[in-house]
């Protein structure tokens, strides 16, 4: 992804996921296009930016707290999340954070 989220007028949600890979990164990166293609389907997603190079961090934004529930609760993305936790990542965070301004230049 090269472009920034067009993301609406403040408030929204943010959920700020920061990761390290592991060394068997074997089918991580099509699994990441599908939870990407996933997720834009979903009720309340707004967008999403991601970078990788040593420290991975993507930040998907939502429009309620209710939307990032649903997403979490999908069954394909729960199965990710167990591929990641179990293979995929040597650490990981996640952190859902209230948008209340923004300056997009």
């Amino acid at each position: 992804m090269t472009a920034l989220a067009d993301t609406p007028k403040p408030p929204y949600y943010c959920v700020v996921f920061t990761s390290i890979l592991s060394n068997d990164t074997e089918g991580y990166s099509a699994m990441g296009a599908r939870m990407v293609e996933l997720a834009q389907n979903q009720p309340g997603f707004l967008g999403i930016e991601s970078a990788r190079e040593e420290l991975g961090i993507t930040v998907s934004y939502w429009q309620t707290l209710d939307a990032i529930k649903a997403w979490k609760q999908h069954a394909e993305h729960q199965a990710a999340q167990t591929m990641g936790r179990g293979k995929w990542y040597s650490h990981f965070a996640l952190r859902i954070a209230k948008v209340e301004r923004d300056y997009l230049i």
